[in-house]
């Protein structure tokens, strides 16, 4: 009896834990709907509300898979990037040492941790492939960079730093990622227009990776992009600063294509391009705590310059700061293409010196000469902003420009200030083909 009580009594409380574990993200209880709202200019309208999702009794899985317990960094094998041949001097190529130290990790099957110690390790282009048997972490706590001799790149003109197809990757530890761009910035094109532009690599890409983590890192001064989420699931990017002068060009922060369940929390984010870029594809991403500045804000797009059908959908930026960024939030339509680019809300920003607060472009035109007007376009619909207060270094602070064959719907402002740095006035607000409604005080609004 006393046997069978303790086993009662311990299956109790495993279960008590298992309850309290699996309770979803209060975030993905949260959804955008239609309903009709009463707004302050006197009519009535449909507006973005928030919902709270019913709830049933069912425990489920939280949507990123973490390893378990069998796989805790105590029974893990460990491996060090040293015991491979690394020299970790900053002048000794350790190409080949990497690529030795990822195919042990990569083959062992369980838990791996791979080590690369506090030292400065110099790494021509490489790319760590999956699929994998293990569970890899890669604990980077010294410094990993770029080799500056561009003749180096010939090879893959597109990428420096690759994971590829590797599910259960963990990258983190502290350290950091150079790209040492000075050497490509200097020959763009974009600073020596006598130059033929030619694309640098994107530092660091993680491509159709599933279940991902990359959390505690510095990585800086990408030959283009910084980082590269491309074709992956499940992904978690968490206390990484992301930093390059912001004059570099094409360096954008973060830049997320066909890419579903992005979380980005606690990030600091200093480049010459956007902050984050989110491309067709981009579905479910949640981007909270965010510092950007210098950089160009946040983008969506440009969507449709192909003519093909793209769409992003999902997207949340709760709780933001920026100083002296280009734009806050702008999303960028061509026309000609179809798809949308839908439910999508930017809430709680703080905001210092921003030119071009708010933007909406459905008319985007990426070429000297007036782009014809076109009876196809991206559809964009559904889009709160929310507790958006600061200053515009530019006189419009709102700027919604959209199409006339395929107008904007459902744009809400709620509790909106914006005013002009240096003087405090009110910034302007230009709109066209925008069904728009007020929520709460919002300032400027459309004349």
């Amino acid at each position: 009896m006393a046997f069978q009580s303790h086993n009662l009594l311990l299956s109790f409380i495993i279960i008590s834990f298992v309850a309290c574990s699996l309770q979803e993200d209060p975030l993905d209880d949260m959804y955008v709907g239609n309903s009709p709202s009463n707004v302050d200019d006197g009519g009535t309208s449909k507006s973005l509300i928030i919902k709270q999702r019913p709830t049933n009794n069912i425990l489920r899985l939280n949507r990123f898979v973490m390893l378990d317990a069998t796989s805790s960094s105590s029974s893990a094998t460990k491996l060090n990037v040293n015991d491979y041949g690394a020299k970790g001097d900053g002048k000794t190529d350790d190409t080949q040492a990497f690529k030795k130290a990822w195919k042990e990790a990569c083959s062992s099957g369980g838990a791996v941790i791979l080590a690369v110690p506090q030292n400065n390790y110099l790494l021509k282009p490489i790319t760590f492939s999956g699929p994998c048997k293990s569970q890899i972490t890669m604990q980077i706590g010294g410094s990993i960079e770029a080799s500056e001799d561009r003749s180096e790149y010939s090879e893959d003109t597109q990428h420096w730093v690759m994971f590829e197809s590797v599910e259960k990757l963990t990258v983190e530890g502290g350290g950091t990622i150079n790209g040492n761009g000075n050497t490509w910035w200097k020959n763009s094109c974009k600073k020596n227009p006598k130059l033929v532009c030619i694309d640098p690599n994107q530092a660091v890409t993680f491509y159709k990776c599933k279940n991902l983590i990359v959390e505690n890192l510095t990585i800086k001064n990408g030959q283009q992009i910084n980082v590269n989420i491309e074709e992956s699931m499940d992904v978690k990017v968490s206390g990484v600063t992301v930093k390059a002068p912001g004059d570099s060009p094409n360096t954008d922060g973060i830049h997320i294509t066909n890419t579903k369940n992005i979380k980005i929390l606690k990030t600091l984010i200093a480049t010459g391009d956007d902050c984050i870029s989110i491309e067709s594809g981009t579905q479910n991403l949640q981007v909270s705590d965010l510092t950007c500045g210098p950089g160009h804000g946040i983008s969506i797009g440009s969507l449709g310059d192909t003519g093909s059908k793209e769409s992003v959908s999902g997207i949340t930026v709760n709780g933001a700061k920026l100083s002296g960024t280009t734009k806050t939030w702008q999303m960028l339509c061509m026309q000609g293409g179809s798809g949308s680019a839908s439910n999508i809300k930017f809430q709680n920003i703080e905001m210092d010196n921003v030119a071009n607060p708010i933007i909406i472009d459905q008319n985007y035109c990426d070429q000297k000469n007036p782009c014809k007007q076109k009876d196809s376009g991206i559809e964009i619909k559904n889009v709160l902003y929310e507790n958006i207060k600061g200053t515009s270094a530019s006189e419009v602070g709102v700027s919604l420009n959209c199409s006339e064959s395929v107008p904007c719907e459902g744009i809400v402002l709620q509790n909106v200030k914006l005013q002009r740095e240096g003087d405090g006035e009110a910034s302007k607000a230009s709109c066209q083909s925008v069904k728009l409604s007020y929520q709460g005080h919002v300032s400027p609004r459309c004349p």
